[in-house]
């Protein structure tokens, strides 16, 4: 995160739309059920291919909880600092934790932030600001240059995108700039805490590999996956994304990546499990080229045309425009509202 910012967009940038069709691949697997008592609102994953780091929604403390493959508690990291509404976990290639402390179902906060949180239990707070009004946000990446992206959590869909305009200072604030939108559309996969098609397309969560080549973007019942070969995070997610369905979790917000490249999710709620899909980053990997064969010589009398494949005017492919199917939420939100967080 204090690395130094590289050059930032100063406009807003459209992502893509996402209607992205699910892809053949092993169903989740359960691996343990989260029994610590401690353990009922997870919202936010991290995993090293020996233990998982989780962190839960709200909370007066910053603490990630330290658990074995089998869902135990071996230790917990704790924090002075007493966050307002902790939301999503990732972690830098130097250990540090860093906790979304982004939560806002009411819109009424002047400043979010990110807790970096060291394995040795010492904090730091990075106050930020939005540039236009409070945002919900339950989803954090961190890219490859150590720079954070907030993904906000949007009932109808439009998911929009936010990196800080400078490097970031304690306490702050750091202004924030829209640098995207990411556009879901609903799906049929069963899951989360709301009736009808509403849960699909509500941000939840975020993960990235350690190596920041591929990431991944939950709702409660999806997984969206990209590759990121270049490391330019934008642009991968301006492409066409891998859907993987995370169907039945209760209320799913946390995600990771296991080293080896396998998801694992896991859900609020006393006694959820935690599962995983193997190999799912392997999804978006990127394709060896395709085998061109010489063409045959053209025979003698025939027109002299080559058959060029058709482009359009500046040679490069075009997004397909995709229309945003608005969904009637009614009632339906006023389930998500949780308790009101302390002012």
């Amino acid at each position: 995160m204090r690395a130094v910012l590289g050059v930032l967009l100063t406009a807003g940038l459209l992502v893509g739309a996402v209607p992205a069709a699910a892809v053949d691949q092993q169903e989740p697997v359960v691996v343990c059920s989260l029994a610590d008592q401690r353990l009922t609102e997870v919202s936010g994953l991290v995993a090293d291919g020996e233990r998982w780091y989780a962190i839960n929604d709200g909370g007066t403390k910053s603490v990630v909880y330290v658990l074995r493959r089998d869902c135990a508690v071996e230790k917990t990291i704790t924090g002075p600092t007493d966050p307002y509404d902790v939301e999503d976990l990732a972690r830098t290639p130097d250990g540090t934790f860093w906790l979304a402390d982004t939560g806002d179902n009411d819109k009424k906060r002047d400043t979010v932030a990110l807790i970096a949180l060291t394995p040795a239990g010492k904090s730091k707070l990075y106050r930020l600001t939005y540039p236009d009004g409070p945002h919900d946000t339950e989803a954090l990446l961190v890219d490859r240059a150590n720079v954070p992206y907030l993904i906000t959590k949007n009932p109808l869909g439009t998911a929009d995108i936010y990196r800080p305009t400078a490097e970031l200072a304690s306490p702050g604030p750091t202004a924030l700039q829209h640098v995207g939108q990411l556009r879901l559309t609903s799906t049929n996969t069963p899951g989360g805490p709301v009736t009808g098609l509403v849960g699909s397309v509500l941000v939840t969560g975020a993960a990235s590999m350690a190596d920041g080549s591929v990431v991944a973007v939950r709702t409660y019942t999806e997984a969206y996956l990209w590759a990121v070969p270049n490391g330019d995070l934008l642009a991968a997610l301006a492409s066409e994304p891998v859907r993987v369905p995370l169907p039945n979790e209760q209320q799913g917000e946390a995600i990771a990546f296991e080293p080896d490249g396998s998801l694992v999710s896991a859900s609020e709620g006393a006694g959820t499990p935690v599962r995983i899909v193997s190999g799912a980053a392997a999804l978006v990997a990127p394709e060896p080229p395709p085998v061109t064969e010489t063409p045959a010589p053209q025979a003698a009398g025939g027109n002299g045309e080559a058959g060029a494949g058709e482009q359009d005017g500046d040679g490069l492919p075009t997004l397909p425009a995709i229309g945003l199917t608005v969904v009637i939420i009614g009632g339906s939100l006023l389930f998500l509202r949780r308790r009101r967080r302390r002012g």
